[in-house]
């Protein structure tokens, strides 16, 4: 099942980007669509087929829960429905219906955003891409049992040393075992 969502970031100039993501609810998974100041119908549904490419032939999901914006149009929910994905609406002004990602924006708002100072569309790409690079491979979840979305294939000599990498100039840490 994944959930999406637009999140909103104004930049230092106080122009306004839209932050579209998809949310895995069994693993958590993050997927960042894409970022933009003017979210068009046209925008819109090529970041729906640009995930749909990602996960192949609709991988094992099943349902998309939306909200009922307008961004959303028509285009966007047929690529799921062509993927044998069934849209599930919220009810109107119902955020706990979608509290996977209404759960993600306060995450990333808390942990990276308010620190950080977006000067426009290229810089939130790259400070959200890291962010969600981090959060898919480092960050543990309370819900996944401390566990990380993406586990990965091998984790070191468990006998090693433990280093720590800095990301974002030191705002996130990440720790692993030296090789």
């Amino acid at each position: 099942m994944l959930a999406c969502d637009f999140l909103t970031v104004d930049t230092v100039t106080l122009a306004r980007l839209y932050v579209l993501f998809f949310v895995e609810l069994d693993r958590r998974h993050v997927w960042l669509a894409g970022v933009t100041e003017h979210p068009t119908a046209t925008w819109v549904t090529q970041q729906a087929r640009n995930l749909t490419y990602q996960l192949g032939d609709g991988g094992p999901y099943t349902f998309l829960i939306r909200d009922r914006d307008t961004k959303f149009v028509a285009g966007f929910d047929d690529v799921f429905t062509d993927e044998s994905i069934r849209i599930l609406k919220t009810p109107v002004q119902a955020p706990r219906a979608n509290a996977f990602a209404e759960r993600w924006v306060r995450t990333v708002r808390a942990e990276c955003l308010d620190w950080i100072l977006i000067w426009n569309r290229r810089h939130a790409e790259h400070i959200l891409s890291i962010y969600v690079e981090h959060y898919n491979t480092a960050r543990p979840h309370r819900g996944l049992e401390l566990d990380i979305p993406d586990r990965p294939a091998s984790v070191g000599d468990p006998s090693g040393s433990i280093r720590r990498i800095d990301r974002l100039d030191g705002l996130l840490h990440e720790y692993q075992r030296a090789a």
